[in-house]
């Protein structure tokens, strides 16, 4: 579904004003990636015979990852190659103090304030199709269930031979025109999603509400997680585990990990799966119960929704010499580290030069090693920016697109009902809110009202009006 505004494409300025959100690069850090963009790239293998894809969200020019999958025997080998942001950012440089202070890019809809410049990050270091671009390259190796059996990694020099975006990708499998590479994508990623529920992994198949320019306005679209993107994210997710067991077996990294649950978090998602009318058996675990609901079901959605309770409390762990306290990640149910997007996220870079190092069977670099103990604070301010930023913009547009229709009624799901209101999901337009009545019942539609939409404020709230239609 798509929403306009008549809003002449009112910009987001005020958002960024009011999160000081950089408008440019200081002019010592442009001039470093400029050198750093005519930098030969010396002792990268030569793989650009790959026969590398992408697959990105369309528009993207930050490109992070290229991949090629294939079988080897019964089983399979994935190439898949990272941007080498280590080619081109000097230690302790006008650019990565620069980046350093950032964390990560933040995303707009008109327009991004990108980690690294875009001579570099949409240019020389992104793995744009045809262009030679230096990359760490892993080869990943697994088995006819699609474990990982072994896993290397190396500094070369990659060429992709195609952009895709994930409907294209659909549509090149469906019809039998999917570029050779991706071919057995849906084999490996089902195995690899069938082993993520085997160990305990949590995923949430909550849709995207996404913000686009459309002529002079804006539109609101809510776009439902579809198998590419979850065959593509296995992929990344089993890059990452094999980083973080290449760091706990050195004894050096900086893993992305999250706690178990407090007990009370799953005995509360069982008590809303019961009040929802879902059938949640003694013996099965969070994991699979939440793989196996339809996400086009209110119920369903709605249990998404309180099982974010989950996967509350992550951040990084740091360790140097020794094993960490917690080595985990509950939502992947596995050992993980961010390695496959550089090009977005400072992290990235540093764990992807602690992997290098290790699989090369040389000392991790003294600079990495200095700089690990204050990546956890860097990043986790840059993801609470990312954050609010991204909220005030989804907040801002929904406004605008609603500020003409206070009074008017629409059916919503009742996602969340705490105190004295209630998270509420409109499908037309495509909105997320709060309704003013508490005591709702989670996982039913109902007929709600809108009382407030403040462009100024980013304010959208509604009240209950009726029983509703009760679609399904």
């Amino acid at each position: 579904m798509v929403v306009r505004t008549n809003n002449d494409r009112i910009g987001f300025g005020k958002v960024r004003e009011e999160f000081a959100l950089p408008p440019n690069f200081p002019a010592a850090v442009l001039a470093e990636a400029e050198q750093a963009a005519n930098r030969p790239h010396d002792g990268h293998k030569d793989a650009t015979d790959l026969r590398l894809v992408t697959i990105d969200p369309p528009g993207a020019k930050d490109l992070d990852q290229a991949m090629a999958v294939e079988r080897r025997g019964s089983g399979f080998r994935v190439h898949y190659a990272i941007a080498d942001l280590g080619t081109f950012v000097v230690p302790d440089g006008a650019l990565d103090r620069e980046v350093r202070g950032r964390g990560q890019t933040i995303y707009l809809p008109d327009g991004n304030v990108p980690l690294h410049p875009p001579v570099l990050s949409e240019g020389v270091a992104s793995l744009l199709p045809g262009q030679i671009t230096p990359a760490a390259l892993w080869t990943l190796d697994c088995d006819a269930d699609g474990t990982l059996e072994q896993a290397h990694v190396r500094r070369a020099l990659v060429r992709s031979q195609a952009r895709y975006d994930y409907d294209g990708v659909d549509a090149a499998l469906k019809n039998g025109s999917a570029h050779p590479s991706l071919a057995v994508l849906p084999e490996i990623g089902r195995l690899r999603r069938e082993r993520a529920v085997e160990r305990g992994a949590v995923e949430l198949q909550l849709p995207d509400q996404e913000v686009a320019p459309d002529g002079d306005g804006w539109r609101l679209t809510l776009r439902p997680r579809g198998e590419v993107d979850a065959w593509n994210a296995e992929i990344s997710l089993l890059t990452g585990m094999a980083a973080a067991q290449l760091m706990l077996e050195a004894g050096v990294g900086i893993l992305r990990t999250l706690p178990d649950p407090e007990n009370g978090a799953v005995k509360w998602l069982r008590r809303s799966a019961r009040s929802l009318g879902i059938t949640w058996p003694k013996n099965m675990d969070a994991a699979e119960l939440l793989a196996g609901l339809d996400p086009d079901r209110p119920e369903a959605l709605a249990l998404f929704m309180d099982a974010t309770r989950l996967l509350r409390g992550a951040g990084y762990t740091v360790f140097d010499g020794n094993q960490p306290e917690l080595a985990t990640h509950a939502g992947i149910a596995a050992p993980y580290a961010h390695v496959t997007a550089p090009l977005r996220r400072l992290v990235d870079r540093f764990g992807t030069e602690i992997c290098l190092a290790i699989d090369a069977g040389e000392e991790v670099p003294e600079w990495v090693r200095a700089a690990l103990p204050a990546l956890p604070d860097v990043m986790a301010g840059s993801d609470a920016l990312a954050n609010k930023v991204d909220k005030a913009c989804l907040d801002q547009v929904e406004a605008w697109v609603l500020r003409d229709r206070v009074g008017s009624e629409f059916d919503a799901i009742v996602l969340r009902s705490e105190g004295n209101s209630a998270d509420v999901f409109l499908t037309d337009p495509p909105v997320i809110a709060k309704c003013a009545n508490g005591d709702l019942p989670e996982g039913e539609t109902i007929r709600v009202r809108l009382t407030q939409a403040d462009a100024e404020a980013r304010k959208v709230v509604f009240e209950r009006a009726s029983q509703g239609s009760g679609f399904d």
